[in-house]
């Protein structure tokens, strides 16, 4: 039996997001600092020192930058793949509301916007009909006086 993963909440994500942040924020002041005292060590022990701190800056940088790229990676496609299901839901909802209201309507014989469309263009078409049989009738009443 497989289990089913429940989604994940918008809340959720923004805790992680807040969580990353954080820890990012941490990780940039231990670097600084760690940068400040090897500056000071560097300036005791001479170029050698400060060069093999610059090295090991490096791969420490390498190393947190890999730590946090990836949650903050997987917390970006998580919010992409939430909005995009967010935006597929509520399609599917305008549509069944669309759906229901005109099943609705047609219930309650209340006219399509098309109908009313074809009801006005019959209109148009019978004034127009109408119009061209008053003028025959004109014409022939004005051929009579004469």
């Amino acid at each position: 039996m497989t289990e089913k993963k429940s989604p994940i909440t918008d809340n959720q994500v923004t805790q992680l997001a807040e969580q990353m942040a954080e820890k990012v924020k941490e990780s940039a002041n231990q670097i600084w600092l760690a940068g400040l005292g090897a500056y000071s060590k560097a300036e005791e022990g001479g170029n050698k020192l400060f060069e093999a701190l610059v090295q090991d800056g490096e791969k420490l940088e390498a190393k947190t930058r890999a730590l946090v790229d990836k949650p903050l990676n997987v917390a970006k496609e998580t919010v992409e793949s939430v909005r995009a299901r967010a935006t597929g839901s509520w399609e599917k909802v305008e549509k069944a509301f669309d759906l229901r209201v005109s099943k609705a309507l047609h219930r309650l014989n209340i006219p399509t916007r098309n109908d009313v469309d074809t009801l006005f263009a019959r209109v148009d078409e019978l004034t127009e009909q109408l119009r061209l049989v008053t003028e025959l009738v004109e014409k022939r009443k004005s051929t009579r006086n004469k």
